[in-house]
């Protein structure tokens, strides 16, 4: 009986679970100054929603290999940056700065009401959530962790996200559709 209700309390906490659907959402990019939606990418294969910051060293170290993942699947996937971190260097300003010295071309959302950090449950940045089109809306195929191993790229013996895309991409059900992410607490 205790450990039924420690599942379901994990249950619970976790925000979004795998194939719950997920309520559209319009937040403002900060290199466009313009909204976007959620809807916006109904006909894209899945969406890659990643909860970032622009200061965190997990979110640091990740840059290159969000990189590499939006060069390798943009064509299918979209990829959605948000920031629901409230700190000075988390500023609108600062957001814009960071997206155009990182060079990535997606949109980078701000979130300082918390309305997609609700939404989707996301505690750590990175936190990353895969959707896949459900009906008119997305549900959750994937969310945790981009891979195994945020501070050694050359490490990683498990790449959750990169995995789950492909199995997204072709057919496939999701594997280890929840993991759990390591990063700073969003704040």
């Amino acid at each position: 009986m205790k450990k039924l209700v420690i599942i379901l309390i994990s249950i619970l906490a976790a925000g979004h679970a795998y194939g719950q659907n997920v309520a559209d959402f319009s937040l403002t990019d900060v290199k466009s100054n313009s909204k976007t939606a959620l809807s916006d990418f109904k006909s894209k294969k899945g969406v890659v929603v990643i909860f970032t910051s622009n200061v965190c060293p997990f979110s640091v170290y990740y840059e290159g290999r969000i990189t590499q993942l939006v060069s390798d699947y943009s064509s299918d996937i979209q990829f959605i940056l948000i920031n629901s971190h409230n700190d000075e260097k988390e500023s609108e300003a600062e957001m814009k700065n960071k997206i155009s010295a990182w060079g990535i071309n997606i949109p980078y959302l701000s979130d300082k009401s918390g309305t997609a950090r609700k939404t989707f449950g996301a505690r750590k940045s990175p936190e990353v959530f895969l959707l896949k089109p459900s009906g008119s809306g997305f549900s959750v195929f994937y969310k945790g962790a981009i891979d195994n191993n945020p501070q050694v790229a050359s490490d990683v013996k498990e790449a959750y996200l990169k995995l789950n895309i492909e199995n997204l991409i072709a057919g496939r059900g999701a594997t280890n559709p929840n993991t759990r992410p390591i990063g700073c607490a969003i704040k």
